[in-house]
């Protein structure tokens, strides 16, 4: 095949691509839809709100995650976020704007609170997608963000509590496996609950022109290894959006997604004509496929981590998928805002 017939080629199949995805996104939402993880209630509100007096899809979702992440009693993203081993706050966020198919992102982003604007400014002032570290705080400051000491006082004494019983023959693996044993039982809660910990806010939304846009926030895996980066911030693992489509953000445990590519594989299964529950559940079950490594497998070897997926299709369908019963989401359909419970793949092991 010489370069014209190529070129011929891959026009015919980009063009029957396009006809197909259309054809599948005939009957548009009668109202908008704007999904989250379970700390995004209020986000779904605001959302909701911004998108019935004709805001625009992203710039509605990241004032939804705003709340959140200038909230400092969610630990797990922004302001009050639990800080990585050496007491340092470090942020990731991603956006998608369906509309244009742009992107933007940050990763180890510090002392700024909210992650999810800077990368809003990555995608619309540069022709990058991801900035990191030094060179995203940078980047940010010259856009006018003030930088601020992002650990409270409850995030401190959390670290410094997880500091006192910290093995010191930390094998940096499981952050439970840092805590003797004899320990861990007696442990705070608040410990317990930190080293248990993966959280993250992923939103996404579709407005009534089937337009679709997508942001994930998150403080990171608790007691990180400083430069740690999950999912959040990359592009077809933590979030992705095809405004053809439709849109999958996930939270949890970010290196099954990382390995997986997890959103948009769950994106690409809604193009073949699956709904957002089947998607999510059949990127589900790859994840439980490609997680192999001992360490990560319970006495059932099944994963002892769990995960968490927040799809919507153009149509305005949703659903909520997570690895073990009993995971749930915030979602407004327009009329209401609701918590509802996700669809699992296994009953919770104890």
């Amino acid at each position: 095949m010489n370069r014209r017939e190529f070129v011929q080629s891959s026009a015919a199949v980009v063009a029957a691509a396009k006809s197909a995805g259309l054809a599948s996104a005939e009957r548009l939402p009668s109202s908008p839809v704007v999904i989250s993880s379970r700390n995004g209630f209020r986000a779904t509100e605001k959302a909701m709100e911004i998108l019935k007096n004709g805001g625009d899809t992203l710039d509605a979702v990241i004032a939804g995650v705003n709340i959140v992440e200038l909230d400092p009693e969610d630990r797990t993203v922004g302001y009050g976020g639990i800080p990585n081993e050496e007491g340092v706050v470090q942020l990731d966020a991603s956006v998608m704007h369906g509309p244009t198919h742009g992107a933007g992102a940050v990763s180890c982003l510090e002392g700024i609170k909210t992650p999810s604007r800077v990368a809003k400014l990555v995608m619309e002032k540069t022709d990058h997608v991801l900035l990191t570290g030094a060179g995203a705080l940078k980047f940010a400051i010259s856009m006018g963000f003030k930088y601020e000491n992002l650990l409270t006082d409850s995030a401190r004494e959390t670290w410094l509590e997880w500091k006192k019983i910290l093995n010191p023959d930390d094998n940096w693996i499981d952050p439970l496996d840092r805590i003797p044993t004899a320990l861990l039982s007696g442990a705070r809660s608040d410990i317990r609950d930190a080293v248990e910990m993966h959280g993250t806010i992923n939103c996404n939304a579709v407005n009534e022109k089937g337009e679709i846009s997508g942001v994930t926030t998150t403080s990171g895996l608790p007691f990180k290894i400083p430069g740690r980066v999950g999912d959040s911030p990359i592009i077809g693992a933590g979030l992705y959006v095809d405004n053809e489509v439709g849109a999958c953000g996930s939270t949890g445990r970010g290196e099954a997604n990382l390995k997986t590519c997890a959103s948009f594989m769950a994106v690409e299964f809604m193009r073949q004509g699956l709904s957002p529950e089947e998607a999510g559940l059949r990127v589900m079950k790859r994840i439980v496929e490609n997680t192999t490594e001992p360490y990560l497998l319970n006495s059932e070897g099944k994963p002892k981590f769990n995960l968490n997926f927040y799809a919507l299709n153009k149509r305005g369908e949703y659903a909520g998928v997570c690895l073990y019963k009993g995971g749930s989401y915030s979602v407004h359909d327009g009329r209401e805002n609701r918590i509802k419970e996700s669809a699992y793949i296994f009953e919770r092991v104890e």
